[in-house]
């Protein structure tokens, strides 16, 4: 009992806990790197007996002490080194776990690693096994000798080795998961390896290396990695708070070439590139178009008001008849003087025979009345709509009652895929020279995606035409010649009529010439 009452017992096996752990931390997480090898089933056991044969190996060597000492003795010499038991050993050691390391770290950064799924090719058990065993050799002795340098009492010394090694088998399967979850730290782990490697080949030659210089090199990027971690966290959590359907359409759009605002210019090349050879042009654009439809309003896809052919109810039968016959569509709103006042939608072929007949046009609107639906409806739920409209136009409207704008499905086509023009009509948007000349109502939408650019679309903007759009950058209506500059792109106005923007021809100019530029 007297032995259990020395203070100088319970300093001496408390310090050497401590120093057993953190001399085990190497061998652990080396353990770790090793079973990850391993199929899931196997981990936990060669964990367990890597380190139950460290434990053993540990306990053995240090029951040998006499024989520990004798390790120290010097075997032979070449030129100015001498070499003892314990330096060969040592040299062993270091030079495997240089080996070791390089190799996982080639795997790694070379992105041989298989990963996951039922394809992966796991290692043997029992040449992990070994591998441990070596390592347990080196590191094991490192340790003892550790222990025997600083206590004469062999019971404190296996007392403090069988505690170390409990916490670090408790402890063992915690890190093995971290380890194993986050490649940046199994990186950074053979990087340690690395330096404790080229460290026991220092010591096999005599060059001492203070473990404190390694532990405090360490530790500096253990920290660095803590923030490194902290930031990645918060960045998947301020993902997280986005939608999902934002952050896969993201995802899409780059795998197809789109342009992130935080991509620089070469990126965006090489990303489009890629995409090119995998999907045509038209794929790109139409997949574009599906992944952004939900974002975009009803206003950016609807005939406007001032672009809507209807029919007046009042007009004469041979006034209305010359105007179907006139207008390329089919399909047209029946009002009675104002377009505000629908009384139904019909096709033309079917009032130019109810015209034949003698019908009244009123009674004949009244049995297809239009369908009406808010401004604010999503173009998504939209879709269910023109789906019970069978094949009619769908009429739009503010909450005063004002029509605002048609839909049709070609509408919603035409926002996927591109323009579909009739024959009375001019593509929004033509060539000209090195630039193009668009129509003031030109969908921003489509505008973006045919300039290659990412600025134009704003999701908390009220606008979606071009006009809208310089209106809302000019804070008044421009008069013709001005010019808007938003570089890359210029617009110079065109054509201005007394309410709205009608011409703009647009230019782009080259990255390189806009870096000349500033």
């Amino acid at each position: 009992m007297e032995f259990l009452m020395d203070p100088s017992i319970w300093v001496g096996l408390l310090t050497l806990v401590v120093l057993e752990i953190v001399l085990g931390i190497d061998n652990l997480v080396f353990i770790a790197i090793l079973a990850d090898k391993l199929p899931p089933k196997q981990r936990d056991k060669a964990r367990i007996i890597g380190l139950s044969l460290a434990l053993i190996m540990r306990l053995g060597l240090l029951s040998l002490i006499s024989w520990m000492v004798k390790l120290t003795t010097p075997l032979f010499s070449i030129a100015q080194f001498s070499f003892s038991g314990r330096d060969l050993i040592l040299l062993l050691g270091g030079i495997f776990l240089l080996f070791k390391a390089t190799t996982e770290l080639h795997e790694r950064l070379e992105g041989q690693e298989s990963h996951g799924g039922h394809n992966r090719g796991y290692a043997s058990f029992w040449s992990v096994v070994a591998q441990i065993v070596v390592l347990d050799a080196v590191f094991s002795l490192d340790a003892v000798i550790t222990a025997v340098g600083m206590v004469n009492n062999l019971a404190v010394m296996m007392t403090a080795v069988v505690i170390a090694m409990g916490v670090m088998l408790l402890a063992s399967k915690s890190l093995t998961r971290f380890v194993n979850n986050h490649p940046t730290v199994v990186v950074l782990c053979l990087s340690f390896l690395l330096m404790i490697g080229l460290s026991l080949i220092a010591e096999g030659f005599g060059f001492h290396i203070p473990k404190g210089y390694l532990y405090a090199a360490i530790g500096f990027s253990i920290l660095i990695e803590l923030f490194n971690q902290i930031a990645r966290r918060n960045f998947l959590k301020s993902q997280s708070n986005r939608p999902l359907r934002e952050r896969t359409a993201e995802a899409i759009q780059r795998l197809m070439g789109g342009k992130r605002q935080n991509q620089d210019e070469n990126h965006a090349e090489e990303s489009s590139q890629r995409a090119s050879e995998t999907f045509a042009e038209e794929e790109r654009h139409m997949i574009s178009g599906v992944l952004t439809l939900a974002s975009r309003s009803l206003r950016s896809i609807m005939t406007p008001r001032t672009e809507i052919s209807w029919v007046d109810s009042e007009r004469s039968p041979a006034e209305i008849r010359l105007q179907l016959l006139d207008t390329p569509h089919s399909l047209f709103p029946i009002c009675r003087h104002s377009l505000d006042d629908v009384i139904g939608v019909v096709r033309a072929k079917d009032l130019l025979v109810a015209l034949e007949n003698g019908e009244n046009i009123v009674a004949f609107a009244e049995k297809t009345p239009p369908i009406v639906v808010p401004e604010t409806m999503d173009v998504i739920n939209l879709l269910a709509v023109l789906r019970r409209a069978r094949g009619r136009l769908v009429v739009v409207g503010n909450e005063f009652g004002v029509i605002q704008g048609l839909v049709t499905p070609l509408d919603v086509l035409e926002a996927i895929a591109g323009e579909f023009p009739d024959e009375d009509e001019t593509p929004d948007l033509i060539v000209d020279g090195d630039g193009w000349i668009a129509k003031g109502g030109t969908d921003l939408h489509l505008l973006q995606q045919l300039l290659d650019t990412d600025d134009l679309v704003s999701p908390t903007a009220d606008y979606a035409s071009l006009a809208g759009f310089l209106l809302a950058q000019s804070g008044q209506m421009p008069e013709a010649g001005e010019i808007i500059s938003l570089p890359p792109l210029t617009f110079e106005i065109i054509d201005v009529s007394e309410y709205r923007i009608d011409r703009v021809r647009i230019t782009k100019a080259k990255m390189n010439e806009w870096d000349e530029g500033e």
